[in-house]
């Protein structure tokens, strides 16, 4: 798993977004400033968090992005998948073929090895909201609490 720029960007991005307290939401220019990356890029990072459905715009000159749905309701993984690449994609070779067979038993037990790992991951993200990351007072329990093994085993 590789986290881009990318997906970075766009995820503080959400965290701005849902962490404010304007009705109208913040603006382009206001992300921008907040973030330090150009409006271009915010423009960008908005279009895909909006075809995703996690945000919307609000109309007027005072308008800019709010949550399209409750905080609670925008699962991390959901998020950085509409960012950028499935999370859980299949480990392919240089050419981009699955790999499904082991030519050897040390390439067998490093597979195993990494999609556990991933399987992990994707576990926690699945259960990870937008309102653990903007509730600061939450947020570190619910993240810790998370990573703990009766969480994990929970789904």
């Amino acid at each position: 798993m590789k986290i881009t720029a990318q997906e970075e960007y766009g995820l503080r991005i959400l965290i701005r977004i849902g962490s404010c307290k304007d009705r109208d939401g913040m603006s382009i220019p206001q992300l921008s400033e907040t973030e330090q990356l150009s409006q271009h890029y915010i423009a960008k990072l908005t279009r895909l968090l909006r075809m995703s459905n996690l945000i919307r715009s609000t109309p007027g000159n005072k308008g800019g992005y709010v949550l399209a749905k409750p905080a609670g309701e925008i699962v991390i993984k959901q998020v950085l998948e509409a960012l950028g690449t499935p999370l859980d994609k299949e480990f392919t070779d240089e050419n981009g073929a699955v790999m499904r067979f082991c030519t050897s038993s040390v390439d067998c037990s490093s597979r195993s090895l990494w999609q556990m790992i991933q399987m992990t991951v994707n576990n926690l993200l699945e259960r990870i909201t937008l309102l653990d990351l903007v509730s600061e007072n939450e947020a570190s329990k619910t993240i810790f609490d998370a990573l703990s093994p009766e969480f994990l085993e929970k789904k």
